[in-house]
């Protein structure tokens, strides 16, 4: 080997050997990096186990979290949701610390999404001034609303006729930016924000893009505060739709603001602070329309908080989410939660397409502007005016202006948001949009302030019109948009993204609780932001019409907060069974409610108890009424460890080793019950009795029983059959026994009803069978 040779060789090695190095130094930096990444934990610590060496239980904190780490430092500390702190640690640091003693657990915090009038006439509350007369008891009422933050100039918040700040009020109305503290008044009492959680995992809050204050940038928690508890305003609409009178549920009630949602999300630790202060201001009912995973109840932060919230009396409402009409799609399952799924009223906004062979197909839309040319357009399919592989969806940049130019163009749902595709087809020159339902939505619409002409249609009218588009050599369509219709029948219907059972953590508590109005609702809005969220949207309103169970939470929010003015001693339980036992499954000719995403009749599993009643629900004639200790004994049946209940409840709570719990004991107002399978159970075998107690909220009488079931194969027997009262809160007990009798189909579900009346009052309860 020459010289030469030699020296590039060597080069070559030395070269290898270095680049070796450099590859070792940069892989073992970024495991150095994954070890030293920081996270955000909640720290659960058992209080009553503090050492005797420390005088109060923060000096105990601070000094548990320097033990495992010099820098870190607490977030938030809580004491009335839970006790103990959010802090920011490595993941060895966080294994380290819930090893040490007096430590519950450390949890890595989560992520929640937000789930995103005519409805007191819909409701009724228009038509019974004698049965829901307006009283003081209702300015008593705080909601605290967990939300984006409120709108406070919204007409909605507007205080006239409003005594005095209820003396019970312990809140206070943050500065920051955009937002003083003369924001609030007597109606819109409190506003606060939480963001140290968000901003420890996301960085600092962009001030130029959302305020770091109250202020609601994103309409969302505006909605559902007004939707609750917004006062009378004449005259609302958005863009001359839903033109009237609009108004919360509980219209004399207070609200108290706590913003806890971000661009970014709705962090766990901001969402336990906020629960923390809603305790501490005295709030009546706590509304969250926001949702997260499906963790067990000692596991997952907003139970956690709710059972705090519960034992102090304030009822809490949540949203279900908008994950339909998939099986097992539920959040907020905890029985101390009243999850509330999402119906439609009976006003639409249809607006037709109208094609070039003569035929018509309806459709909806909130589109106000520049109006197509009086003829018929050329059509286009979005599919075939693409070069991308997922071109009928209308993505960002997929279409090509030269195919839709001029033309009206039918999209796809899915993927990207609705308005955003007909945004895309603007850019893109096109005139007007037809969006058309996939499978994957069936036949259920969903009204948009669309920024071209444009409408939405269903599946099946959508396929059809398709057929056209790609039989007709030269296919033209124009759309008819007809403002606001009302009276439309059938309504209620299930809506299609409204989250379904069964329950994934408690198959044994059937939720959702109840259903409430969801789809195209009218509320206040942020005028920070457009109606369609879109950041290119200019066009500003202060009333927005959207859709979400985050819109069917409020709503049972406001009638809780009515119920609580009417019955002040009702606990949080009492009320919800109130709305549950008089909720209606059926329409005023006997037809079951529907549901949309089937056409076919709804279960208990897509609507609960059914949809809410509240006239009805003033005076229910018999509640099932639960306390703290009823849900801790439901614990035990879960076979919780006494860290794990402490976890849950704040407090030690033992199970009595001598006592057998059942969860099918937990006295409430519905039932699931959950059979074996074929093969495992014979004819004549029985599943254990439930016991319930009811207690008489009205007047003395007898209530007899009633069950209709569609399943043949399964008997039930009420002991005894009728209850007798004699006095109000007399409390009774019955027990009712399921026998199966016959095969069992596995995997499959059934269902009955159990009804109580005295001749005025009926007491309903659904039953859902599962076969597993």
């Amino acid at each position: 080997m020459s010289l030469k040779m030699m020296k590039t060789t060597l080069k070559t090695f030395v070269i290898n050997i270095l680049l070796l190095c450099l590859c070792h130094v940069s892989t073992a930096a970024v495991v150095k990096s994954k070890e030293q990444q920081r996270w955000t934990y909640i720290v659960h610590m058992a209080k009553s186990e503090m050492p005797a060496s420390f005088e109060h239980h923060l000096h105990w904190y601070d000094s548990s979290l320097k033990s495992v780490s010099d820098s870190a430092e607490m977030i938030y500390t809580y004491d009335n949701v839970i006790h103990g702190f959010s802090t920011r640690l490595t993941a060895k640091q966080a294994q380290l610390l819930e090893s040490q003693p007096g430590i519950l657990s450390v949890l890595p915090e989560l992520k929640y999404e937000l789930h995103t009038t005519r409805t007191p006439q819909f409701l009724g509350l228009d038509k019974n001034p004698a049965l829901l007369p307006e009283s003081n008891s209702e300015s008593d009422v705080i909601i605290g609303v967990l939300d984006t933050g409120v709108w406070p100039e919204s007409k909605s918040f507007d205080d006239t006729g409003l005594g005095p700040i209820p003396s019970s009020w312990k809140g206070d109305c943050e500065s920051g930016t955009n937002f003083t503290a003369s924001n609030c008044n007597r109606k819109l009492i409190g506003a606060r924000y939480f963001s140290k959680g968000y901003e420890g995992t996301l960085g600092p809050i962009d001030t130029s893009k959302e305020s770091r204050s109250p202020r609601d940038d994103d309409g969302h928690g505006t909605h559902t505060s007004t939707t609750a508890a917004g006062s009378v305003v004449n005259d609302a609409n958005l863009f001359d739709y839903a033109k009237g009178t609009a108004r919360g549920m509980a219209t004399r009630a207070r609200v108290a603001a706590y913003k806890v949602c971000w661009l970014g999300g709705c962090f766990s630790s901001d969402i336990l602070a906020a629960m923390e202060k809603a305790i501490e201001d005295n709030v009546n009912v706590i509304s969250m329309s926001l949702g997260g995973g499906m963790s067990d109840y000692y596991r997952d932060s907003v139970a956690i908080g709710a059972f705090s919230a519960m034992e102090k009396g304030i009822f809490v409402s949540c949203s279900a989410g908008n994950a339909g009409p998939s099986s097992y799609s539920l959040s907020n399952q905890a029985p101390w939660i009243t999850t509330v799924g999402a119906g439609t009223i009976d006003r639409d906004f249809p607006a037709y397409v109208s094609l070039g062979n003569g035929k018509n197909f309806s459709g909806v839309s909130l589109y106000k502007g520049n109006s197509l040319p009086g003829k018929l357009l050329p059509f286009v399919y979005a599919g075939n005016a693409s070069n991308a592989t997922n071109g009928n969806l209308c993505m960002i940049g997929t279409l090509i202006p030269q195919k839709v130019a001029g033309k009206i163009v039918l999209c796809d749902r899915g993927v990207n948001s609705r308005v955003q595709k007909g945004s895309v087809a603007k850019d893109a020159g096109a005139l007007g949009m037809v969006l058309a339902n996939t499978a994957a939505n069936g036949e259920e619409l969903v009204a948009d302030a669309h920024l071209l002409p444009a409408t939405a249609v269903g599946e099946k009218n959508g396929d059809i019109i398709k057929s056209y588009l790609f039989a007709d050599p030269n296919p033209t369509v124009t759309i008819l948009f007809e403002g606001t219709k009302v009276g439309i029948e059938p309504s209620p219907v299930v809506a299609a993204f409204s989250s379904r059972g069964p329950n994934s953590i408690t198959q044994e508590i059937l939720k959702p609780d109840v259903i409430a109005p969801g789809v195209n609702i009218l509320a206040g809005w942020s005028e920070n932001v457009g109606p369609t969220g879109l950041s290119i949207d200019d066009r500003r309103v202060g009333f927005n019409i959207i859709s979400g169970t985050s819109m069917s939470c409020p709503h049972v929010s406001g009638l809780a907060a009515l119920v609580k003015a009417e019955h002040q001693d009702w606990s949080p339980a009492a009320i919800r069974s109130a709305l549950m036992t008089t909720a209606y499954t059926a329409y005023k000719n006997g037809q079951k409610l529907l549901d949309v995403s089937t056409g076919k009749p709804a279960t208990p599993f897509d609507y609960g108890s059914g949809h809410v009643d509240p006239i009805a629900a003033l005076d229910p004639g018999l509640v099932y009424d639960l306390t703290a200790d009823d849900y801790l004994n439901f614990a035990c049946a879960l076979k919780y460890s006494a860290a794990q209940i402490t976890s849950l409840a704040g407090r030690n709570f033992t199970c009595d080793a001598s006592k057998t719990y059942s969860v099918t004991d937990l006295n409430y107002p519905s039932f699931s019950v959950v059979l074996a399978g074929t093969g495992s159970v014979g004819n004549g075998s029985t599943v254990p009795k439930y016991t319930r107690t009811v207690t008489n909220v009205g007047s003395p009488g007898t209530y007899k029983v009633s069950i209709s079931s569609e399943s043949p194969l399964v008997k039930i027997r009420v002991e005894p059959e009728s209850l007798s009262f004699s006095a109000n809160n007399e409390k009774k007990s019955y027990t009712v026994t399921f026998t199966t009798a016959g095969s069992l189909p596995s995997n499959s579900n059934s269902f009955a009803r159990l009804e109580w009346t005295d001749g005025k009052h009926t007491v309903g309860s659904p039953i859902a069978f599962s076969w597993t």
